[in-house]
């Protein structure tokens, strides 16, 4: 079949991306879904900095490929061997297909599937097939997703069906913002009640930890960004303080606050400056949990004394440390009982055709979580 699709050729490109145009709308041929595979009619899909660390090269990936991961539609039409889907379905995509049997998957660590890895990084689904063409050549997937289209075959081990009653754009930020960033607090930080909790960088990921952070009964919440609006958008979410981390005295601050740091600071910036403040608010034994995906060649700015002299945990946390299909279906419903209210990220919502601009929006720090309505 034929679909419009967004298609990203070649990286890094040059701000604004309204006049680059590095996102061509294009109209592309969609293969009949294979083995274990399921065609979605794309609903919505938010605007994510792991997309646009591909558009500014920070994460680079095989070319031409159709982005888009964080995703929400309807099932159409399924292929061979594909137990668990039938067409109506609802459903979110997931950025890591699990093939449920390599070890990390054996072990309850979905996040870690070598087979999805491996994938992910040749730009295939998990059965290593291609399923996007136009003319000659072949369209590489964006972690098995490729969302920013019209509709996508993707691998059901991609997709979590979820209740139809939940609207399709706010079931779309469930399939990253919400499970990176609730999950780094809740699986990967084990965060208690009453512990004191620090979130550096507050985009959608970050505001989803603190949102989790909250659920989770944290005694106090901490927001920190350069950007004084979204440190404000925090606070109005219910985070106890915020802070710029420029300030010269922002770590003092924060550790006599909490008299002596937080126990848990999870970093989602993607930046140097961001991790070593969060690990500089951590109190002796605490936990410092990074969800973010900087360019590769940056490095951990942490003193190696600190972390053994004073027993500190370092961890990443990768799709939330959890399992997509539990945890999806947990973070709903205490969406559904009011004490996760995600939607109040969403900042706003665009046309395939303006995604270029929506890209622009997002490396402005201008919006929280933009979602691409798509109509077929």
């Amino acid at each position: 079949m034929q679909t419009r699709a967004a298609i990203l050729s070649a990286f890094p490109a040059e701000r604004p991306y309204a006049t680059s145009r590095p996102l061509s709308i294009e109209r592309v041929e969609l293969d009949d879904p294979g083995r274990g595979e399921v065609l979605v009619r794309v609903a919505a899909a938010g605007l994510c900095h792991s997309d646009l660390s591909v558009i500014n090269g920070d994460r680079p990936r095989p070319m031409p490929m159709a982005l888009g991961h964080e995703a929400a539609g309807v099932v159409e039409r399924v292929g061979e061997d594909v137990p668990d889907l039938v067409p109506g379905d609802h459903v979110v995509m997931v950025f890591v297909p699990s093939c449920g049997s390599c070890a990390p998957c054996a072990e309850g660590r979905p996040a870690l599937c070598e087979p999805g890895a491996a994938a992910n990084n040749a730009g295939t689904l998990l059965s290593g097939a291609r399923r996007i063409h136009k003319a000659d050549h072949t369209i590489n997937h964006h972690l098995g997703c490729s969302a920013f289209a019209e509709h996508a075959v993707v691998s059901h081990r991609s997709l979590v069906k979820v209740d139809r009653e939940m609207p399709l754009e706010r079931a779309a930020l469930f399939g990253c913002a919400v499970l990176t960033g609730v999950g780094a607090v809740v699986n990967t930080a084990a965060v208690r009640a009453g512990e004191t909790v620090a979130v550096v960088g507050l985009g959608g990921v970050g505001l989803s930890a603190v949102l989790g952070a909250l659920s989770s009964g944290a005694a106090q919440v901490i927001a920190i960004d350069v950007n004084s609006d979204k440190a404000g958008f925090a606070a109005s979410l219910g985070a106890t303080a915020v802070f710029d981390p420029r300030g010269e005295d922002t770590v003092a601050a924060i550790r006599e606050l909490t008299r002596g740091g937080v126990d848990v600071a999870v970093e989602t910036a993607g930046v140097a400056a961001a991790f070593k403040c969060a690990y500089d608010v951590t109190r002796r034994g605490g936990r410092t949990v990074t969800a973010s995906l900087p360019n590769p060649a940056v490095t951990l700015p942490a003193t190696h004394v600190s972390l053994v002299a004073e027993e500190r945990t370092v961890r990443g946390s990768y799709l939330g440390g959890g399992v997509p299909r539990r945890d999806i279906a947990r973070y709903m419903a205490l969406n559904a009982a009011g004490r996760l209210p995600v939607e109040k990220l969403h900042t706003g919502t665009d046309p395939l055709d303006k995604i270029n601009e929506g890209f622009d929006a997002l490396a402005e720090g201008a919006t929280i979580r933009r979602l691409i309505s798509i109509a077929a």
